[in-house]
């Protein structure tokens, strides 16, 4: 016996998926896992591939004193490396633990303090794109 669908029964599904969570490369996926098991807070994706970016994804989040950064970062790094092979190209900013940046070429990882994200403002400068917020971990 075939199935014979209602609009009412398409609307529920449609709209489950307009609202279901988006799908980020795996690298990404792994690099947010990886900051909320640190438990950075305000956690913040950008999808910069329509705002004219110099990279497809930023991953933004905040520590909350210069030990809790570090250990953000390397929790990053140790799980793209572990479970990936990643390696960033770049990084900066890892002596100061106050704006850690991690550059994977197709996405980069901020990792700030609290004075320095709200000084520098990146979620205002790239306005344009796409935010993903990720709620903070208890």
């Amino acid at each position: 016996m075939a199935k014979t669908s209602t609009p009412a029964a398409k609307t529920p599904r449609a709209k489950a998926l307009r609202t279901a969570a988006p799908r980020f490369p795996k690298a990404v996926a792994a690099a947010v896992r990886a900051a909320r098991d640190k438990k950075a807070f305000d956690l913040v994706v950008l999808d910069l591939r329509k705002a004219g970016g110099f990279t497809d994804y930023f991953v933004i989040c905040t520590g909350g004193n210069a030990r809790q950064i570090n250990a953000i970062a390397d929790g990053v790094k140790e799980t793209l490396r572990e479970e990936l092979g990643e390696r960033a190209g770049h990084a900066e900013g890892v002596e100061k633990s106050e704006w850690i940046l991690l550059d994977y070429f197709d996405f980069v990882v901020h990792v700030f303090s609290r004075d320095c994200r709200s000084f520098y403002a990146l979620e205002r400068l790239w306005g344009a794109a796409e935010r993903y917020e990720f709620p903070d971990v208890e």
